[in-house]
């Protein structure tokens, strides 16, 4: 671009002034970007070696993932907790799918639903006529209010059985309205609890034909935070987070969390009450395991599996309430109390990264942009963009490498839980899943600010939708 002398034209010293402010500007957030990439790579790095140490030594010792045939079936009575609000169009399918992969009798499903929630009620309602192991429980409250706030009306009922003359259970299991229950899941529970205080099984999401990037985006983000997060954080000694589904707590020791909390278990002003469950159990020394248990040698875990959005505003909402009950919430509500040292303290860092892993991505997205727009200046006659240093070029090259590395790890895991496919499509799936974080984090901060000015949460879920049984590998009877 030549200087223009006329009214408006660009002259010499504006053209400078706004080259150099590119030209810095792009030079900038990179550097910001570059340092912010490279800190959480050393991060992720940090859990991979752990990881691969861990599996290392399970090998040398001779330690191999037990199998489910190997576990004696349920004998003990175990109480499911499953909080509805507005599920109308999943409950009954979920139901009846449970109780058939679910014989035995010592099972009580307690299902919660809000009075001004009749269709809801009406379904479960429905199940409940035809089976006494379900147990519908009408809250007091009009919906929606929290989910925590759902499961203590489920507790009390629980309580008023037992005083009842019910036998108490020897754990609580939680589940959600969506989910598919795998059958061998209360022959864990049963067998594990007792030397353990909780027990989280593995999540697999359902893969949606119909929605392979923003749905797929869960089955690589739960595939590798159970198979890999979870193991490490369980190796490392620190408290292990629940899913809030296919997770498992004895009876004593949720009565020990509500009798110190005016006998409610879950707080109810909490969005991610199963996160903070976790972190109080392991605050109160109690002992968490994340067992990966084989259906058969060699074949996939017994874990649990479900549908999860496939639109972008639902999975953007569901993205947003556990950004803002872990990382923003979590930090006021949880802080740093009652951790079991470095491990502990590393994980909730890792935790709570999430808003400042959303900045630099925005800021590496807007260096990009900036790069963009300094060479089109420079092809268009303006001076060349500002080169960086030789050990800034080396940062850049090492952030690169990790996160090659980390794609490669990503697609390594959904591979091995879902095949080559789903590992390929994860790749495409990282940029996805950064677009729905960026917009999730304004959401979240905005939610935040809310409560900070008196707003109480509320139960913000998401449209659900129960798989068919072609989804399901069954077929209809």
């Amino acid at each position: 671009m030549e200087y223009d002398p006329r009214p408006g034209g660009v002259g010499p010293l504006s053209w400078g002034i706004v080259t150099d402010l590119i030209n810095g500007a792009a030079r900038e957030t990179l550097m910001f970007a570059a340092v912010g990439f490279l800190l959480a790579g050393i991060d992720d790095l940090a859990v991979d070696i752990a990881y691969f140490i861990r599996r290392a030594w399970r090998r040398a010792s001779g330690q191999a993932d037990p199998v489910l045939s190997d576990i004696p079936a349920p004998r003990r009575p175990i109480a499911v907790f499953v909080p509805a609000w507005d599920e109308a169009a999943v409950i009954a399918a979920m139901l009846d799918t449970t109780l058939a992969r679910w014989p035995h009798p010592g099972v009580r499903l307690y299902v919660g639903a809000y009075p001004n929630d009749w269709d809801t009620i009406a379904a479960i309602a429905a199940v409940a006529m035809r089976e006494p192991r379900v147990r519908l429980v009408i809250g007091t409250r009009a919906g929606p209010t929290t989910k925590a706030d759902c499961l203590n009306g489920l507790w009390a009922a629980m309580i008023a059985d037992e005083r009842a003359g019910t036998v108490p259970a020897a754990a609580v299991v939680l589940h959600d309205a969506e989910d598919v229950v795998h059958a061998g899941e209360l022959a864990v529970y049963d067998h594990l609890i007792g030397r353990y205080d909780a027990i989280q099984l593995p999540v697999l999401p359902i893969p949606d034909p119909g929605s392979p990037f923003v749905a797929g985006t869960y089955v690589d983000e739960f595939v590798e935070a159970h198979a890999k997060q979870l193991v490490v954080r369980q190796a490392i000694g620190a408290g292990l987070p629940f899913a809030g589904v296919g997770c498992a707590v004895s009876r004593s020791m949720l009565g020990r969390i509500a009798d110190a909390r005016g006998g409610r278990p879950f707080d109810a002003d909490s969005l991610t009450e199963d996160y903070e469950l976790g972190l109080t159990l392991a605050a109160m020394g109690g002992r968490t395991a994340a067992p990966r248990i084989a259906e058969r040698r060699g074949g996939p875990p017994v874990a649990v599996r479900a549908c999860f959005p496939g639109r972008l505003d639902g999975a953007v909402r569901q993205r947003a309430r556990w950004m803002f009950g872990i990382a923003f919430a979590g930090w006021d509500r949880l802080g740093w109390s009652g951790t079991r040292g470095i491990g502990d303290y590393w994980m909730r860092m890792r935790d709570r990264r999430q808003p400042l892993g959303v900045l630099v991505l925005g800021i590496a997205y807007a260096a990009l942009v900036l790069w963009a727009l300094a060479e089109m200046l420079a092809l268009a006659g303006g001076p060349p963009p500002i080169r960086p240093t030789a050990w800034f070029r080396i940062a850049l090259w090492i952030s690169l490498g990790m996160l090659v590395w980390r794609a490669a790890m990503r697609a390594g895991f959904v591979t091995g839980a879902y095949g080559w496919r789903e590992g390929l499509l994860s790749l495409p799936r990282m940029i996805v899943g950064n677009i729905i974080s960026l917009i999730a984090a304004r959401r979240a901060l905005f939610r935040y600010v809310a409560t900070l000015r008196g707003e109480r949460p509320r139960w913000d879920k998401t449209a659900h939708r129960f798989p068919s049984p072609a989804e399901l590998g069954e077929r209809r009877a």
